[in-house]
């Protein structure tokens, strides 16, 4: 480890720009979930998986790989499963977007909790973005995912936002400092009723959805094998989170700025191709 004599002031020493690397943030990788063939969209993925159609004339997945690289990743993980061929072939090992890519192929789609674990060799001691390769923000959210992880000590960051219909994917809560403080999956009506009872949504409050892009510490896969499946017979991602939170993880929030779009179904796709992105 580098240390700096104490009577020796750094700004003044030959350390000083030794120090200052030491202190600059590493690279970060990336861990992309595109597994799923997307059952919603019908025919649409009856021979492509839901990553690879086009928005605008580009894959849904090559725009998120550009978010990436403009924000500095250049090792990026793509889990596959449904027609893997197709991704692994047209990605190959990124060289041609300037980035190196491997790929790990999620034989049982037994939801998102474990897929994170086909990266953990290629994560190693590394922090990473994590997302889902249906959703579209604007490139700079990436980089400011990062700026926002490195105001502090974290163990990840969240995104959020508060455009969505909490019930149909995830309702978080954060402290003042926007931190996380609690994670409820697919709240029912009833479940949302009980949170305005106890006082955790308020008459006025946003409620924040889950926006599905994350930061995290290797640390996650400590939780992530300890996953049991859900009532709804997957292992469920956010119940990873909660058992981070649950042994003092500090998890910080960030609202995700401009577009964000969970490309879901066919309306969803047919709306992105009228609107600039």
């Amino acid at each position: 480890m580098f240390v700096v004599p104490p009577d020796l002031p750094i700004e003044n020493s030959s350390f000083a720009s030794l120090a200052s690397f030491a202190r600059l943030p590493a690279p970060m990788k990336a861990v992309i979930l595109a597994a799923g063939k997307g059952t919603r969209m019908k025919e649409l993925t009856s021979e492509l998986p839901k990553p690879m159609l086009k928005v605008q004339g580009i894959p849904i997945l090559e725009h998120i790989l550009l978010g990436l690289k403009s924000a500095g990743v250049r090792e990026i993980f793509i889990v596959t499963g449904w027609r893997a061929d197709v991704i692994e072939g047209y990605f190959g090992d990124g060289a041609r977007w300037g980035v190196k890519i491997q790929y790990g192929r999620q034989l049982v789609q037994d939801g998102t909790g474990k897929a994170p674990e086909l990266a953990k060799e290629f994560v190693g001691p590394s922090t990473f973005i994590l997302t889902y390769g249906d959703i579209l923000v604007r490139p700079e959210t990436y980089a400011q995912m990062i700026k926002r992880y490195n105001e502090d000590y974290f163990s990840g960051v969240v995104t959020v936002t508060g455009s969505e219909d909490v019930t149909k994917g995830g309702i978080l809560f954060f402290d003042e400092k926007f931190r996380l403080t609690r994670v409820v999956e697919k709240p029912s009506r009833e479940q949302l009723d009980e949170l305005r009872r106890e006082g955790w949504l308020k008459q006025g409050d946003t409620a924040w959805y889950n926006a599905g892009i994350y930061i995290f510490r290797p640390s996650l896969f400590e939780f992530t094998t300890k996953l049991q499946k859900s009532p709804r017979g997957e292992y469920e991602l956010t119940d990873a989170i909660a058992a981070l939170l649950a042994t003092k993880h500090p998890l910080a929030g960030l609202r995700v700025e401009g577009r964000w779009v969970d490309v879901r179904d066919p309306e969803v796709l047919a709306q992105l191709e009228q609107k600039a992105l």
